[in-house]
């Protein structure tokens, strides 16, 4: 294999490849990339046996082959590298990168050991790529990050009519977010968080993103670009399992100012971080106190309609769930007792938003 490319175009190839699919560290055939040169340009491709990807870019071919190496290697040093252009050629055992003088070379793994990468998805359901990435800034991050809970730690897709409905839960905390989409099948999934995290972050600036599902595997395509994973169990994951009817008191006020007030009220909370909500006539008050922190309070203009329930939240989480908020007015519809709290948008826009976060104990004072 010869080949020479753009360097800024294959290292971003690579650098996405190794986000996508981070590779098994106890398996060297596996954490490596799998490089495929023929008269289309190069494609760069990796298979971990539970996720896989593949990444398209021109190249002018020299000689077409089909090469393993190993994949961060490989992507830091095209990363390093400030030279325009770069040549990948095959020099016996190894991999050369030659780039203006300089010469690194990468050891050859067995390629007739990988699996193979993933062929391009024909047709599927499509969503827009900015729609989807906001959906998933937020509900990806809901997830729980806790491996001894698997069920926990994905995102639930499911078609809803006309929209793609997608779901996350740490068991403290629940995002529900919708966004249009044209879709030719129903589609019921349970997918790995983080991937869909770090696919949430690639297609930001896409205009569209093809989804294709099977009973146990998902794949989705962008612009040079497709990825596929196995899917978990997630159909027990519905917020129809929480009461969220009888919230007896409504606060609308702008998101930016109550993510402020928050962050300085919390300096002051207890070890748990518990910032207590106070609703009032005109205005919602911030309370925390602590007995070695001290106490703080600051009030927030808003518009409260109904009771005056007053609930506590860990600071951390309300910080989180009022972040996809910024630049908006927020809505809270707050349930008496220890029961959920609904975060919405007065104006939502296209990506319809809920977030569903469970209160705290008050601190003891």
């Amino acid at each position: 294999m010869d080949l020479t490319a753009t360097t800024q175009h294959l290292a971003s190839a690579a650098a996405d490849l190794v986000r996508l699919v981070p590779g098994k560290l106890i398996d060297p055939v596996l954490s490596g990339v799998l490089l495929t040169a023929d008269a289309h340009g190069v494609v760069l491709g990796a298979n971990d046996r539970e996720r896989t990807a593949r990444v398209s870019r021109g190249a002018l071919v020299h000689t077409e082959g089909r090469v393993l190496v190993p994949a961060k290697p490989l992507a830091e040093t095209l990363r390093a590298l400030t030279q325009p252009q770069v040549r990948l050629v095959v020099e016996g055992s190894r991999l050369a990168i030659r780039a203006d003088g300089a010469r690194f070379a990468l050891p050859l793994l067995d390629v007739d050991l990988h699996p193979g990468a993933p062929e391009s998805a024909v047709g599927g359901s499509t969503v827009s790529g900015s729609q989807f990435a906001a959906a998933l800034a937020t509900v990806a991050t809901t997830a729980s990050r806790d491996e001894a809970l698997p069920i926990f730690t994905g995102v639930r897709l499911r078609s809803e009519g006309d929209r793609l409905v997608l779901r996350a839960t740490d068991r403290y905390r629940m995002a529900i977010a919708s966004v249009p989409w044209s879709a030719d099948t129903e589609i019921d999934l349970m997918v790995p968080a983080a991937l869909l995290a770090e696919v949430g972050k690639q297609v930001a600036h896409i205009d569209r993103v093809t989804l294709q599902a099977t009973e146990n595997h998902l794949a989705l395509a962008w612009s040079d670009t497709v990825v596929t994973t196995a899917v978990l169990d997630g159909s027990f994951l519905s917020e129809t399992k929480l009461a969220l009817s009888d919230a007896d008191t409504h606060i609308e006020a702008d998101a930016d100012t109550l993510t402020a007030a928050t962050r300085r009220v919390a300096l002051y909370s207890d070890p748990r971080g518990v910032v207590q909500l106070e609703a009032g006539d005109t205005e919602l008050r911030l309370r925390a106190t602590d007995h070695q922190a001290g106490e703080a309070e600051e009030p927030v203009k808003a518009t409260i309609t109904g009771g005056r329930t007053s609930p506590s939240f860990q600071s951390r989480y309300l910080l989180d769930a009022l972040r996809p908020f910024a630049g908006t007015r927020v809505r809270l519809a707050i349930q008496p007792g220890m029961r959920a709290t609904v975060l919405t948008a007065v104006d939502p826009g296209e990506v319809d938003l809920r977030y569903i976060l469970m209160p705290m104990l008050p601190p003891k004072v």
